[in-house]
């Protein structure tokens, strides 16, 4: 390999300073010539960053469309996203640039186009014709504010109503405004001294197309005859309105108000309502009206062909029903239906068979946006059952609080999950297919199987099939069934950790290929899993209780000493693997009244029924410690071949043997260090001087009074906090004004240091332990928050039953390294460069015969890896990934061969070992909101974007990076936000991504019927060209409103897949198409024109050839 040197990767890449690069290269030369064999393959052109999908709920909506030609879904938010749905597996997101929120969203029914109203007055048309939606034009007012929007089915003019209460008309081909507008004050009845407030419905009358019905906010509801100008009816009513629906006929109309009433209008009946209706109102039995309910927000009048029309309406309620939840109220013949829904309704749509508004409706399903769901009603089916939901919007279901990503799983692993997870489904859902069906699925390119697991803060975790860009939910365990819940407020004395979500997850550790799985929760618990497939019966819950307990004891305990005692499983008891802090868990209070040796949570002692899936294998609590409580797990590793289970945190570390279920080590972080601590660590004022060495554990419980402070982290120096989500994971992490600051300075005192490092990465590996090691074997490599990396041996007895008869004999060996800021990651590479995973065993089913038991008693778990145990004998490579800095360590030499300042000026939250076309890399993703990656083992950068400045905790608790150049965060509560790192996946993204656009046939107009058309009764057309066109109507005002062209395709550029050339050429032909169909469409027009005019002139000469003649001279 070459000389090292740093060059720069791309565009905008902060240069690391030349000093760093020449010690890089110093240390390199030094290293001799064995580590610079190594070839790496890994280049710059290897990478690139591009969001790839956006899981989940759409965060805080606000406005519902759909096509039900298409049949897609779109949602608008507040912070002005855009997403759309198709058949289960498409879907689509968008962003506005300006964030405004979405007040409304209207399709050009099939025309492959959809126009956004925005809180800040714009109006803008989007091109769905493309993989990337992108913005064709925007129109912005300046003088007035939209409230709402019309588009008539098969119209090229859109109606758009203000708060001023004026009328504006929109060309969406041209995306420029008439000259015709209709006035407020034209509107109303001259006499009416009032404004009649903003316009809040406009319609056009099914059967008639030239007049418009404009429902003001104060309760006037105009019909306006578009080309006489003028006002045919007027409808004045007491109460504000909030919606209007036609019945198709266009004789009727109906109002939903804001006293909970509906009031049914004849067309030509204006001075009073045909029917007023109180859906909630209780009727009082002496004639009088009913008492006033709650407003109704919205309405829809759907007929059907074979029997009474449906009335859907949302709100209404009588404002006695404190407390019932939001309800959407069907009303059909009859029967009224009350729904009731999880969440407030945001809006609902009904969808029909039919986008003609004239024609019979037939409505089949309602879809209701519900502000953290969306629901689908079957209107078909008997008690309006709801159809179940393909989409994986459930990721929010309970908060999210952490998350790990697996890419390239075990084939067998998501049928496995799959079927565990079937058998959870609720039942009752409609038979029917989904209805939203809309668009073709991409082509996949992707060969390997993707999984995310996401913690809850209920103590559910979920795991989702996420291969080729898709969610999917798997399987959903809840592991707070294992633990008593409180009855009352009373009956909590042990959740107080936490006030709130006592059993939230805080860390996963999971092993793919054994299947074992280990969660730590924020009540500071370990719960181990092991997959089953069979349903079993626990009679008793096995379980720990550790005390982990901060002391400075000055006496080294020998390793002879920790010989761990075989305690019987599920008896409580808690002996310990060092001999003078050996203390079972017997009282539940010290002798002057502090709470001691009681966990935080109460594990159950009933028999506990365990369906086919995760089953429990152990539980691991810390215990309160004279009254102080136990702190918060920082770090969790777990190990199948080995049969063990680590973790930290602030006090200290402790192993757990999961088959023999002992403790093996229970040690205080500064005992690790043994006589090698480089830290002075005397107690100093303000603190009461400790005891002198030798006054440990035993002489607290002889009624000492621990100092308040001596078990603290800083970040829970309060722990009865109110923690509604477990935000403090990071023992380091300073939370001001929803941004990261550093919490530590370089100058800390010695005292500050001490009462700060907690245990901040473990990883078990086979490696060499000590600079004389020939062979490697089992170990324990320990990160602390303060950049110490130390080594602990695991002597492990043969395998089989001896396995679970001889105890694992653990022991530090001595090993200190150093780096700046706390350890994140660490890993091993063989001396081909090539990964060295963890040792594990493959998956097998636990509660299997006993001729399977004995076969299994004679296997060995191996450690999987690339290379011969000869070649792991030669030398090894550390990567350990801090803070600040990585490090690539040659073993057993200890020699540091490369070096890598990543950051001076923020901090490294995420640092992954990666594997990326056929070899491995170092990801990283700063405070600073770059996202950076280094070759392995050179540390060369190859990467480094600036991509999002961290805003809040739920990004730095949620961001990972897996392998394939894959990584993900949560980027609101509700969704998961997905991106590649990788050049060929951002080259395939084009393909993968599904197509909401499909050619589909416009359903045929409605047949008028032979009378119909002979007397005049069917639907009547209007020219709007004539009446709205420049040579009409004249030019709109310029300062009315500025029309901004969009970026067009060129949207889809910036982040998609295959370049900028290909990705113009493909924008230029979605539009040409556009333009093309338009084109058509108006030279179809024309030609319908021509002839009907050719018609009416052959007609008019007959009449005149006839005219005089008799009835007999024909």
């Amino acid at each position: 390999m070459r000389k090292f040197n740093i060059r720069k990767v791309l565009d905008g890449l902060t240069a690391v300073s030349a000093v760093a690069s020449a010690s890089s290269a110093a240390q390199q030369q030094q290293a001799g010539n064995r580590e610079t064999e190594i070839q790496e393959t890994l280049q710059s052109e290897h990478f690139q960053l591009c969001k790839t999908v956006r899981h989940g709920f759409p965060y805080q909506p606000s406005a519902l469309a759909f096509d039900p030609v298409q049949k897609i879904l779109a949602i608008g938010t507040q912070t002005g996203a855009l997403r759309l749905f198709g058949r289960p597996g498409v879907e689509c997101y968008c962003q506005h640039d300006s964030g405004a929120a979405v007040i409304q969203l209207q399709f050009l029914i099939n025309e492959g186009a959809l126009v956004s109203a925005l809180a800040d007055d714009t109006l803008h048309l989007w091109n769905l014709r493309q993989k990337r939606p992108a913005i064709l034009h925007s129109l912005k007012f300046n003088r007035e504010r939209i409230t709402f929007c019309h588009l008539p089915f098969q119209s090229k003019w859109l109606y758009v109503g203000t708060e001023r209460g004026n009328i504006h008309i929109v060309n969406v081909e041209s995306f420029t405004l008439s000259g015709y507008v209709i006035m407020w004050n034209k509107a109303i009845e001259l006499s009416s001294k009032s404004h009649p407030g903003p316009v809040v419905h406009i319609s056009d009358n099914p059967m008639d197309e030239g007049k418009l019905l404009i429902g003001f906010e104060s309760g006037t509801v105009v019909l306006w005859d578009l080309k006489s100008k003028k006002a045919d009816y007027r409808y004045t009513h007491d109460e504000a309105i909030h919606s209007v629906a036609w019945h198709h006929e266009g004789k009727q109309f109906i109002c939903s108000h804001s006293d909970g009433t509906l009031t049914i209008w004849n067309v030509k009946s204006p001075t009073k309502p045909f029917q007023t209706i109180t859906p909630h109102g209780k009727q009082l039995k002496d004639g009088k009206k009913p008492e006033p309910c709650k407003p109704i927000l919205k309405v829809e009048y759907k007929t059907t062909r074979a029997g009474e029309p449906f009335i859907i309406l949302s709100g209404g309620l009588s404002y006695d029903t404190v407390g019932r939840r939001p309800c959407l109220t069907v009303m059909h013949g009859k029967s009224t239906a009350v729904l009731e829904m999880d969440y407030s309704i945001v809006d609902f749509l009904t969808l029909c068979e039919t986008p003609y508004p004239n024609d019979f409706q037939e409505p089949y399903a309602v879809v209701v946006l519900l502000e953290k769901d969306l629901v689908l009603i079957d209107l078909a089916q008997n008690g309006y059952p709801i159809f179940e939901n393909p989409y994986p919007l459930t990721i929010h279901e309970s908060p999210v609080t952490c998350c790990e990503y697996f890419a390239d799983c075990p084939v067998d692993l998501i049928p496995a999950l799959y079927s565990v997870g079937a058998r959870q489904k609720r039942q009752g859902y409609s038979k029917k297919e989904w209805p939203i069906s809309g668009g073709n699925w991409g082509v996949i390119t992707q060969s390997y199987s993707e999984i995310i697991i996401t913690g809850h803060a209920d103590g559910s975790i979920k795991f989702w099939d996420a291969s080729a860009i898709t969610l999917q939910v798997l399987y959903k365990l809840k592991t707070a069934k294992v633990f008593e819940k409180s009855r009352n407020k009373d009956d909590r004395p042990n959740t107080d950790i936490v006030d709130e979500d006592p059993y939230a997850i805080q860390i996963i550790s999971w092993c793919p290929e054994s299947r074992m799985l280990c969660i730590a929760g924020v009540s500071a618990h370990v719960i181990i899993y092991r997959f089953s497939k069979q349903e079993v019966t626990t009679e008793v819950i096995p379980m720990l209780e550790v005390r982990l307990l901060y002391e400075i004891n000055d006496v080294e305990t020998p390793d002879g000493e920790q010989v761990p005692p075989v305690p019987t499983p599920g008896t409580g008891s808690n002996p310990q693997s060092i001999v003078p802090q050996s203390h079972p868990s017997t009282s539940s209070s010290s002798s002057d009244g502090l709470r001691d040796n009681v966990p935080c949570l109460k594990v159950k002692n009933s028999p506990l029924k365990q369906s086919p899936g995760y089953q429990i294998e152990l539980v691991i609590q810390l215990v309160w410690v004279s009254g102080e409580p136990p702190q918060q797990i920082t770090s969790l590793a777990i190990n199948s071949a080995y049969g063990l289970v680590v973790f930290g945190n602030c006090n200290g570390i402790a192993m757990v043997d999961y088959l023999q279920k002992t403790v093996l080590l229970n040690l205080g972080t500064i005992e690790l260090y043994g006589s090698n601590d480089p830290y002075r660590r005397e107690p100093r004022s303000p603190r009461k001087t400790r005891q002198p060495s030798g006054a440990g554990l035993c002489d607290i419980n002889e009624g000492m009074v621990v100092p308040e402070d001596r078990c603290k982290s800083p970040t829970s120096a309060k722990m009865s906090r109110k923690l509604s989500l477990p935000t403090e994971l990071k023992p380091d992490l300073d939370v001001k004004d929803n941004s990261f600051s550093r919490s530590r300075s370089s100058s800390v005192t010695s005292i500050d240091k001490e009462s700060r490092e907690a245990i901040s990465a473990l990883h078990f590996c086979e490696t060499f332990t000590r600079k004389a090691d020939t062979s490697p074997s089992p170990c324990l490599w320990v990160g602390t928050t303060l950049g110490t990396v130390l080594v602990i041996v695991l002597n492990l007895p043969p395998g089989g039953e001896q396995r679970l008869l001889q105890p694992v004999i653990v022991s530090p060996s001595g090993t200190i390294l150093r780096l700046k800021g706390a350890i994140l990651r660490m890993a091993f590479l063989d001396t081909t460069g090539s990964l060295v995973p963890p040792a594990h065993e493959t998956w097998r089913e636990h509660h299997e015969d006993k001729d399977e038991k004995e076969k299994a008693k004679k296997r060995r778990p191996v450690s999987v890896s690339p290379s011969s145990s000869q070649e792991i004998s030669e030398n090894q490579y550390a990567v350990i990934c801090s803070e600040k800095q990585a490090k690539v360590i040659s073993l057993p030499s200890q020699n540091c061969i490369y070096k890598q300042n990543i950051t001076e000026t923020s901090f490294v939250l995420r640092g992954d070992i990666v594997s990326l076309s056929n070899s491995i890399c170092l990801a990283c993703f700063c405070a600073n909101g770059h996202i950076m990656t280094f070759s392995l083992p050179s540390l060369r950068p190859l990467l480094d974007v600036y991509y999002l400045p961290l805003t809040n905790m739920r990004i730095a608790r949620t961001f990972c990076f897996t392998d394939n150049g894959q990584a993900l965060y949560l980027v609101s509560p509700t969704e998961i936000q997905r991106l590649t790192y990788s050049q060929e996946t951002c080259e395939n993204l084009q393909e993968m991504l599904g197509e909401l656009f499909t050619l589909v046939e416009t359903p045929e107009a409605p047949n008028r019927g032979f009378f119909k058309g002979l007397f005049g009764g069917g639907a009547q057309s209007l020219d709007r060209e004539e009446l709205f066109g420049e040579s009409a109507s004249g030019k709109a005002s310029r300062s009315l409103a500025q029309h901004i062209p969009g970026p067009g395709g060129i949207e889809g550029v910036k982040g998609a897949a295959s370049g900028v050339v290909g990705e113009l050429a493909r924008a230029r032909l979605a539009l040409d198409e556009r333009g093309q169909k338009l084109g058509e469409l108006e030279e179809k027009t024309a030609a319908m024109l021509y002839s009907a005019d050719s018609f009416s002139k052959h007609a008019h000469e007959m009449m005149l050839k006839y005219k005089d003649k008799k009835w007999y001279q024909f």
